[in-house]
């Protein structure tokens, strides 16, 4: 991982993510898919309220996988015949009818989940372990990062240094990272980091998920 933001800069950057973000959960009967010229917007209706959101690459996927509708397939209807893309998507939205959540961040949707989906925000986990990372003698934060996909924080302990070879050190530490979009799980994975090269061997074995 690169060195990405300063901490300052991520808890930032999650404030105004926090202000700029909105969830619904709505059954796919109030949903409606409208393309054209290369773009989506999906509607969510609740009896005279219709809001309409810009749909992102990720939900773009999320809602082909969720319908069956094979991704390339998906593309090219939506490059070439953006009403037979509505009309798939809405038919199968009223066919299939279920509950899903809809994460939506600056106006746009940028998830399309399963309304049991459990919801970890990037600012509620760094609020729960930096105290304790602040508590670890000779911990620091190496690197931290926000992606649209994921958070990451790169955890080095100085303190916790073995020499491998001559010349060549290693401290040990951890990496934790999270999705609030469904890619992938709250992670903690054991980094064993050279400082000879300023790299680390993230120890997959031993990692914990959730």
């Amino acid at each position: 991982m690169k060195q990405g933001r300063t901490l300052a800069g991520l808890g930032k950057e999650l404030e105004r993510q926090r202000k700029a973000r909105k969830d619904f959960v709505a059954d796919t009967r109030s949903l409606e898919l409208a393309s054209s010229a290369g773009r989506s917007e999906l509607a969510v209706i609740a009896g005279n309220d219709r809001q309409e959101f810009p749909v992102n690459e990720l939900a773009h996927q999320q809602i082909s996988a969720r319908l069956g509708i094979p991704y390339r397939y998906y593309q090219k209807m939506q490059a070439e015949q953006p009403r037979l893309l509505d009309e798939n998507v809405n038919t199968w939205f009223r066919e299939t009818s279920e509950r899903r959540m809809i994460r939506i961040m600056d106006g746009n949707v940028r998830a399309f989940l399963s309304d049991r989906y459990r919801r970890l925000d990037h600012l509620e986990l760094c609020a729960a372990i930096l105290p304790v990372i602040n508590t670890m003698k000779g911990a620091s934060i190496e690197s931290c990062e926000v992606t649209e996909t994921h958070l990451y924080l790169k955890v080095i302990n100085k303190r916790l240094k073995a020499e491998v070879c001559t010349g060549d050190v290693v401290q040990a530490g951890f990496v934790v990272s999270n999705s609030e979009v469904g890619v992938g799980s709250l992670k903690v994975e054991p980094l064993v980091y050279r400082l000879v090269c300023k790299n680390g061997l993230i120890c997959k074995d031993y990692a914990q998920k959730k």
